[in-house]
């Protein structure tokens, strides 16, 4: 199967909002070499996504915690378990000083949350992170700062160009925090290879 094939094109009055996109190897951007993106919007006014396995450099989330004043430094020992082991995702290149969460859907802000499929939703303010801290928040999360974005008819061209391929979006892969796998297991998820991909990346 070649990559063009194998690849899963939105009709003109479809969009991918709650889909993964998953970047070709021949992608020209390197801020999005190897990405797995999940779309959070996606209409005829552009799209926005959150990249899902890329680390935000020299950060960890109980230190993010004590920069916004969350946590003091002398309170990270009472934070719940596990929130030492939780990663900062770099999300993409836009507002990449913002924190937006990905998260399941037991939690949930009328005001501020943004559900986008039956299992995730958005929700992009500093009171999530408060109730993370204090054990109260969704049972799975995904922080990331900054988010990936295109113009109205970008993202359609990047993917008539064969930029990206697309496929469902599965929650265990979005919250599994073995994030450097997740490329390879998005792939596998729509059946391709990615030494074959790499292979036909370059044929029409």
């Amino acid at each position: 199967m070649s990559a063009r094939s194998a690849q899963n094109r939105p009709q003109r009055d479809s969009y991918l909002d709650g889909q993964l996109l998953i970047a070709m190897p021949a992608m020209g951007d390197p801020r999005f070499a190897r990405s797995v993106i999940y779309l959070c919007a996606h209409s005829a006014d552009g799209a926005m996504g959150i990249i899902i396995n890329q680390h935000a450099p020299n950060i960890s989330f109980t230190e993010l915690l004590e920069q916004l004043n969350i946590v003091p430094p002398e309170d990270r020992i009472r934070l719940p378990t596990g929130l030492h082991a939780m990663a900062v995702h770099l999300g993409g290149p836009v507002e990449a000083g913002r924190g937006f969460v990905l998260h399941s859907t037991d939690y949930f802000k009328a005001e501020s949350t943004l559900p986008i499929d039956e299992s995730v939703c958005l929700t992009a303010t500093i009171d999530i992170l408060r109730d993370i801290a204090k054990g109260t928040g969704p049972d799975k999360a995904l922080l990331a700062l900054g988010y990936a974005g295109w113009a109205p008819g970008q993202l359609e061209s990047e993917i008539q160009s064969n930029g990206w391929l697309n496929c469902p979006a599965d929650p265990e892969l979005i919250f599994d925090p073995a994030i450097d796998r997740k490329y390879l297991r998005a792939l596998d998820k729509i059946g391709i290879d990615p030494v074959r991909l790499v292979n036909d990346s370059g044929h029409a």
